[in-house]
């Protein structure tokens, strides 16, 4: 997966709470396995109208917020049924970072999984951030997770929490697969040393 040190750009309002997994990717899409292409689904129903067309009120359909790469979201985000498709679905539209007071614990270890940062808050920062994050394109934010800050629009930092491994594995881009190869030539060891001590556990040619 891709690493994430750094992130600056717009950051999404979505000051609601209790925002579950099914609100942020339904199940009609949760028949593929493929992580691309979920993003179209991200919201589907706060963001698209009963016609299919785009609801221009939802802050996702607006300009100034197409492509935001942060999502400052409410209290309990992510809670509902334990699907991985909401973490998928908001890593295809473009959001690397969510930031909200707290989260289901299920889609925080997912949304960590695939390369996203996810950041708690107390709630008195949130309402700040999101006040300036609903002036629009012109109100940058900026990430840095060696630091562990978030610097707003109007230059104050606030400063989160994260748990070591989590931070080691966003910072050098390593999923579960690739943390496994990093024990690559010690597993190889290992089968090798099993194989010679016993013989009989090698299969035939």
């Amino acid at each position: 997966m891709k690493a994430l040190k750094e992130l600056s750009g717009v950051a999404a309002p979505l000051p609601m709470i209790n925002v579950d997994t099914d609100m942020i990717i339904p199940k009609q899409y949760l028949k593929t396995i493929g992580r691309s292409g979920l993003g179209k689904g991200l919201f589907h129903s706060m963001r698209y109208n009963d016609d299919g067309s785009d609801n221009p009120s939802f802050v996702l359909n607006q300009e100034a917020y197409k492509n935001a790469s942060i999502l400052i979201a409410g209290d309990n985000f992510g809670c509902g049924s334990s699907r991985e498709h909401a973490a998928w679905a908001i890593e295809d539209f473009g959001i690397r970072c969510v930031i909200a007071p707290s989260f289901s614990d299920i889609f925080y270890n997912n949304a960590f999984k695939n390369g996203m940062l996810l950041i708690r808050l107390p709630q008195e920062q949130i309402e700040d951030l999101t006040r300036q994050a609903e002036y629009g394109a012109n109100a940058v934010f900026s990430v840095d997770l060696d630091s562990q800050t978030v610097t707003a629009p109007d230059g104050a930092t606030h400063t989160f929490e994260i748990d070591d491994f989590r931070k080691h594995c966003l910072l050098n881009g390593l999923d579960e697969i690739a943390l496994t190869l990093e024990k690559d030539s010690k597993i190889s060891s290992f089968e090798k040393d099993k194989a010679s001590a016993h013989s009989w556990l090698t299969p035939a040619a």
